[in-house]
């Protein structure tokens, strides 16, 4: 891999890791059109996501701050009980990583693993365009239970091609969540599964030198510029439920991986 086609795909991950689209679906779309052969995949994608999650923190800074700081207080308040949301998110994917890690990982490396990509991408699209046109009936917080679903739509998006944010965001508007709360709530609860896995592939020893220190600090970097603008731009297109439109291009996206692999 040399470095233009780290900085390219390091793009396609900071746009994508935002957008509704699937970052891993189209990571490996651009992989394959880009010619990419990578001996250890492992190292440059978790570096990717780890640029992605630093552009989050980034963006949510002062929400990131008001949780902490909420955190020490003596008594329960809102603050804390938003962490325990949060956290509470976070076990399903937990679960899945410790359960199924290899075998999500084999799948990667399948021959149809664009044809699984594209039907994930038509999923993600139907997904998206139900949460369009439902009309739930509106509340002001996420609850715990809502915490919870919206987990296990995160733990389901683990499948290349579908959508995480897509999926969480969409849970939690057909759940009757406020638009920029769900939005923020999708962005935050990705942060503590993201740095696990990076930190679990760090001890674990599976971190190794398959991309050259150039093109891999070249990618980390257009991920993190790209995905502090897919950030903001994605927390806007949200609260003004513009949608459909991501709906259209996944299933348009989807469409044309099945095809292309198939023909």
């Amino acid at each position: 891999m040399d470095t233009l086609q780290a900085i390219l795909l390091g793009i396609v991950q900071g746009i994508t890791e935002f957008l509704p689209v699937s970052s891993s679906g189209h990571l490996q779309i651009a992989k394959e059109l880009l010619g990419v052969q990578i001996e250890e995949n492992l190292t440059f994608d978790v570096s990717l996501h780890a640029a992605t999650v630093l552009s989050t923190i980034v963006v949510l800074w002062s929400e990131v701050v008001r949780l902490v700081r909420g955190l020490f207080s003596r008594h329960f308040n809102q603050e804390q009980a938003y962490v325990l949301k949060l956290i509470l998110s976070m076990v399903p994917i937990g679960i899945v990583g410790f359960l199924l890690k290899d075998q999500l990982d084999a799948l990667l490396e399948s021959p149809h693993i664009l044809v699984i990509v594209g039907a994930m991408l038509l999923l993600t699209a139907a997904l998206l365009a139900f949460a369009y046109y439902a009309k739930p009936r509106p509340k002001e917080t996420i609850s715990y239970r809502d915490a919870l679903i919206i987990g296990i739509a995160q733990a389901c998006a683990a499948m290349p091609g579908l959508s995480r944010s897509g999926s969480t965001i969409a849970t939690g508007l057909l759940l009757g969540n406020r638009k920029s709360a769900v939005a923020q709530f999708s962005f935050l609860m990705v942060l503590a599964p993201i740095l696990g896995e990076t930190l679990l592939e760090a001890v674990s020893g599976e971190l190794t030198a398959g991309v050259a220190a150039g093109p891999l600090a070249a990618g980390f970097l257009a991920s993190f510029i790209t995905g502090c603008l897919a950030c903001k731009f994605m927390l806007e297109i949200v609260k003004r439920g513009k949608l459909i439109w991501f709906a259209l291009y996944c299933a348009l996206a989807g469409v044309v991986s099945i095809v292309a692999t198939l023909c």
